[in-house]
């Protein structure tokens, strides 16, 4: 039951009582004999009071309720909804001021902490992915040269199987080299947002068959490395998603200039989004990543089929001025 009405049973139930005893002491013979229209009168009034009453509480309660109905939504992975009208006007006012301080303070606590596990994936990311291209990937590619030579040296009857072993080797130098890429991408170092995307959306085509068409504006704002680095991770979890989950077999990323924000969409034409809208670690992740430079993250249902991943971001005004 509602607070509310608990204590509107409750008031009602001392405001009868108060009566029956004041009538007890003041006219005790008068309450035997009461008659029936001064009982109506009476019972009327009480429920004239008790209905006042309840309408008062629950005027008063309902600030309560709705800070209750916010907490149980709430969510620290979507941050910015708060308690309208918290004011320091009443005991709710309080609490509900004290209440949208607390999620700014977990925002704030939130947001640093991804950001140092973000940050820790990234440089462990970079450390591997120079690992496999200095270590592993020189180790592979000695060994092919080593199988050159040996092929000249043995029988003929062998030349066909070294050259398989040659091939599979290199193979895995290309896997190699692919899975370094994508831990840490060289062309968002090196020449920058576009050509990353274009060459993202390049090797997708290549290793998954996914049709990646692509449309980005010639003149953007510039962006900070993080900001870049989010973008960039966020088209590959998309696109990642649509080569494994969508069963579309085209994809299309956009960037463009959009007012104030630059944004950046990934659509497909696939069975779009699950039915119970469950959130993968994919997804929490790219909403995470969008929190940690104060960006909007939106996938919603294409009328075509598909979905569609929107990411908005505002530019620093600072860094775009100069």
């Amino acid at each position: 039951m509602p607070l509310a009405y608990r204590v509107a049973a409750m008031n009602a139930v001392l405001l009868v009582t108060a009566v029956v005893v004041t009538l007890l002491v003041l006219e005790p013979r008068k309450f035997s004999t009461v008659a029936v229209d001064e009982a109506v009168v009476l019972a009327v009034a009480l429920a004239l009071v008790a209905f006042v009453n309840l309408m008062v509480l629950r005027r008063v309660v309902r600030p309560l309720e709705a800070l209750t109905a916010l907490a149980r939504r709430v969510d620290l992975a979507q941050p910015g909804e708060r308690m309208p009208g918290a004011e320091p006007t009443s005991e709710a006012g309080e609490l509900a001021l004290t209440f949208n301080e607390m999620l700014d303070r977990l925002e704030i606590e939130r947001r640093e902490a991804t950001g140092r596990v973000l940050e820790g994936q990234e440089a462990e990311r970079l450390r591997i992915a120079q690992e496999l291209h200095d270590q592993v990937g020189q180790e592979l590619t000695a060994v092919l040269l080593g199988l050159a030579r040996v092929q000249s040296r043995v029988q003929p009857t062998l030349h066909d199987d070294v050259m398989v072993v040659q091939e599979s080797v290199r193979s895995s130098l290309e896997d190699v080299r692919r899975i370094a890429l994508e831990l840490r991408p060289e062309a968002l170092d090196d020449l920058g947002l576009v050509s990353a995307l274009a060459v993202l959306c390049e090797r997708f085509a290549q290793t998954s068959g996914l049709i990646v068409t692509q449309r980005i504006d010639e003149q953007l704002p510039e962006l900070d490395p993080a900001s870049e680095l989010v973008i960039y991770r966020v088209a590959q979890e998309a696109l990642t998603n649509v080569a494994r989950h969508s069963g579309s077999e085209r994809a299309h990323l956009a960037l463009r200039v959009q007012g104030s924000e630059l944004v950046m969409t990934v659509s497909d034409h696939g069975v779009g989004l699950s039915a119970d809208g469950h959130a993968g670690a994919g997804i929490r992740g790219m909403r995470e990543r969008a929190s940690l430079i104060g960006a909007n993250l939106e996938i919603r249902s294409n009328d075509d089929g598909g979905c569609t991943v929107v990411l908005s971001v505002r530019p620093d005004p600072a860094r775009t001025g100069s």
